[in-house]
């Protein structure tokens, strides 16, 4: 591969200053000489950023003023606050925190309840010190080892419906996991699953890869909005077919409005050789999320956002294309996430700060295949609401 230099200052381009601001002020907070990236307003430039309120109020080359607190970020990239939107960080009063630390600034909890325990993942969601929601299991006892849906009792129309009307303002989705052996009938249950987000016109999740029924099948049940994840899933039934080419009805279903999510994870989601040939046939993810736990920094294949990242920095995208895929892009998927996604003047100051480091790094699939990058992004301080959070 090609080596890129990510590390050089790209061009300055225009800098977003509050008009009004025109004379030195104190701030709370000012991140000086950081590498701001943030797709939502195509900007990369070298600058200091100044926080007051909680919310940004000035990007400029050089801000010649005083703050509460600094922070050195030379040599460091500014970004928007990651937004995980399929984690399991709700399972455990350690996650959100634990995420937080490694620069997620929202997260959604994808299915880790069904209707009978929904109320735990709420209490944690509700919780969090970040913005974050759930999606609920179609299966009323959430992931289960048997099979969320393997008894298709479980698979409960009504009484989905009755504990999202209970927790509307929580819960912002509907998730499937479609897996043969997970769900006795993947077509019956994504069904009933739509039927339940369709009845509060919210999104249904599908957890895709090794299905009894074709993709193609699955696919037909979505609406715009709904979203695939897992997308790097191997066969049988992946976005490819047997000569490495995107199924039509794959492409037919982004053009009508469907997401497609990477959810990196532990097992069976990500093979080395399905990533290269989706990635070679530009195919790019929407959105990039970890599957993550609390304890996620113990597995190889997944470690941290920021690792997850890296794989698609090395083996296919470009540096801008991967941040909007972790901040921007899932911003616009759930309307408690709409105001995150940018660094804009005004916008709440939610922001990851990571540092890029060029080396030998190892990167490990999710059938524990190993491969090596050049480059690795770590966590490095996170702001949230204007205010640096401990690493934990």
């Amino acid at each position: 591969m090609r080596r890129r230099s990510f590390l050089k200052t790209a061009a300055a381009g225009p800098l977003f200053l509050n008009s009004s601001e025109i004379f030195a002020q104190e701030f709370d907070l000012i991140i000086r000489g950081g590498r701001i990236i943030d797709p939502s307003l195509n900007l990369d430039t070298v600058a200091d950023m100044g926080i007051v309120n909680g919310r940004i109020h000035r990007i400029e080359y050089e801000i010649g003023a005083n703050a509460s607190e600094e922070v050195n970020a030379a040599n460091k990239i500014l970004m928007p606050g990651l937004l995980d939107i399929h984690a399991h960080y709700g399972q455990d009063d350690q996650g959100p925190h634990i995420c937080l630390s490694d620069g997620v600034t929202g997260w959604v909890d994808a299915g880790s309840a069904g209707a009978d325990n929904i109320e735990e993942i709420v209490a944690v969601a509700r919780s969090a010190p970040q913005p974050a929601r759930i999606l609920l299991n179609i299966g009323r006892r959430g992931v289960i080892p048997e099979g969320d849906t393997a008894d298709m009792s479980l698979a409960n129309v009504e009484v989905a419906k009755a504990a999202i009307a209970s927790n509307l303002d929580y819960v912002v989705g509907v998730k499937a996991r479609l897996t043969s052996g997970v769900t006795a009938n993947d077509i019956i249950v994504i069904r009933r699953a739509q039927e339940v987000a369709s009845y509060f016109d919210l999104p249904l999740m599908i957890h895709m890869g090794q299905s009894d029924s074709s993709m193609a099948s699955l696919l037909a049940e979505l609406k715009s909005g709904d979203v695939v994840t897992h997308m790097y899933a191997p066969p049988p039934n992946a976005i490819i077919d047997e000569r490495g080419r995107i199924f039509p009805e794959v492409l037919e279903a982004r053009r009508r409005g469907v997401w497609f999510d990477v959810a990196n994870g532990r097992t069976d989601h990500l093979r080395w050789d399905t990533f290269d040939a989706i990635m070679a046939t530009g195919f790019w993810p929407d959105t990039i999320s970890t599957d993550g736990f609390s304890t996620s920094r113990s597995a190889p294949s997944v470690r941290d956002y920021p690792n997850v990242m890296s794989k698609f920095l090395n083996f296919g995208m470009d540096l801008s294309s991967v941040v909007a895929a972790s901040t921007l892009t899932p911003s616009r998927i759930f309307p408690f996430l709409r105001d995150k996604g940018t660094l804009n003047i005004g916008a709440p100051a939610d922001i990851a700060i990571l540092e890029l480091r060029e080396g030998n790094f190892q990167f490990v699939d999710n059938y524990e295949n190993v491969r090596y990058g050049a480059y690795r992004l770590f966590p490095f301080e996170t702001i949230l609401s204007g205010r640096k959070v401990p690493r934990a």
